[in-house]
């Protein structure tokens, strides 16, 4: 006999055995390019562990590649806050304010990124498109 499903409305007793697997189901969607799909479960995951930035990150990456940058933009903003020297986190924060319209924050976002990590001439390359 299966389980009975779960009612939406009620909140799960945390487990972190299903908060991980609700974090590698949405990163094997996102390495499978269902960036969409892959905000489901990452979503759910970060109901469970707000403060963990590589759930934000992730849910970052599935918000950006979906288009919604905003959105992407207030992840990665977490991420930021949480871990300063995340060259990542700055790199894909100024792409989602650079895709927001706010270029000055973004461009401010790209120059931390590409001095953290000096070696990284994409992030050369959005900083100076930016600056130009």
């Amino acid at each position: 006999m299966s389980e009975p499903e779960s009612d939406p409305g009620v909140e799960r007793a945390y487990d972190p055995d299903h908060m991980y697997d609700l974090y590698t189901r949405g990163i094997a969607l996102l390495e499978a390019g269902d960036h969409s799909a892959a905000a489901i479960p990452l979503e759910q995951a970060r109901s469970y562990e707000p403060d963990k930035t590589s759930i934000r990150e992730a849910l970052g990456r599935a918000y950006f590649h979906s288009g919604r940058y905003a959105a992407a933009r207030e992840e990665f903003a977490a991420v930021v806050e949480r871990a300063p020297v995340n060259d990542f986190a700055h790199f894909c924060l100024g792409r989602s304010l650079e895709k927001t319209g706010r270029r000055a924050e973004a461009r401010r976002h790209l120059t931390l990124a590409a001095s953290l990590r000096p070696d990284r001439a994409d992030y050369r390359v959005y900083r100076d498109r930016l600056v130009a």
